[in-house]
């Protein structure tokens, strides 16, 4: 019975909430993980469960050594899960209202210089067809700061080299815009021109970057990809999808574009997660005041 609620809040979030694939994954994740641990003690139905469940529940992660961050989005996807719970009559209550989480410590997202980009960008040999789109994957990312799912599930239609934009559809099925700069434009269409027809296998397939056998680069592979490239490159620093994205962020910024132009580009829906690249920025000039001022 649990597990019959549980697929139907997750439904729930498809249908009414419009949320994405990967969040939905979250949900689903850590919200079975809470049914296993009410399994293991013995308790079955939700409608019994009370606040000291899940108190013992917050305890368990901490004890399993899981981050305050975790630990506080497990409590979110809790509260959402018994307020759902509580609006379809299943039970009369919310026994997570009363419970607060860790504060989750807010780390500075980690960059790359310019200097390290280029070595990045510049590393994929453009003379093979997996060359081409790997040089295109790496200078449409910081150019453009999308997310890695956002990357790899770009479609043709969403393509507008005439202006050239990219039409993407973020978090919440929400869409964007987002200009194409004129490394990445060249890049991309060296690739449409000459890498992709020849990885392609069937002419209907509408995604932009394909893997070796002709189908969908996966979150996964580009991760390979990238994480390959940066190890060959000597970067001090390992290099993941997010962080070509706080790259393009951090360098906006740095460069004098203002906070609410990034939020849009970025495709965040409130300013406040945005405001961590200011903090980014100010730990650069204080490096670069110690670095330089006689008297730092």
């Amino acid at each position: 019975m649990m597990d019959i609620l549980l697929d139907r809040f997750l439904n729930f979030l498809v249908v009414e909430k419009g949320l994405s694939p990967n969040t939905l994954e979250g949900y689903s994740r850590d919200l079975n993980r809470y049914l296993r641990f009410l399994e293991a003690k013995g308790e079955t139905d939700l409608s019994r469960t009370q606040t000291e469940d899940l108190y013992a529940y917050l305890m368990d992660l901490k004890q399993n050594r899981f981050s305050p961050r975790t630990q506080a989005r497990h409590l979110s996807a809790l509260k959402s899960f018994y307020r759902f719970l509580q609006e379809e009559g299943i039970r009369p209550d919310n026994p997570a209202r009363p419970l607060r989480g860790p504060k989750p410590l807010r780390s500075l997202p980690k960059t790359l210089s310019e200097k390290e980009v280029d070595l990045l960008i510049g590393r994929p040999r453009t003379d093979s067809p997996t060359g081409l789109r790997d040089a295109a994957l790496l200078e449409v990312l910081y150019a453009t700061g999308l997310r890695v799912s956002e990357l790899t599930g770009l479609t043709l239609d969403q393509l507008d080299l005439e202006t050239p934009l990219i039409r993407t559809l973020g978090k919440g099925s929400k869409e964007r815009l987002v200009p194409l700069g004129r490394s990445a434009y060249q890049a991309l269409k060296a690739y449409l021109e000459k890498g992709r027809p020849a990885l392609i296998k069937n002419p209907m397939v509408p995604w932009v970057f394909l893997n070796r056998l002709g189908g969908r680069l996966t979150r996964q592979g580009f991760w390979k990809i990238l994480k390959s490239y940066g190890a060959r490159c000597g970067l001090s620093l390992k290099v993941s999808p997010h962080t070509l994205r706080h790259t393009f962020a951090t360098h906006l910024l740095e460069g004098g574009a203002d906070l609410r132009s990034i939020q849009t580009l970025l495709g965040h829906a409130d300013i406040s997660t945005t405001q961590i690249y200011t903090l980014v920025t100010r730990e650069h000039l204080r490096e670069v005041y110690r670095r330089f001022h006689p008297r730092a």
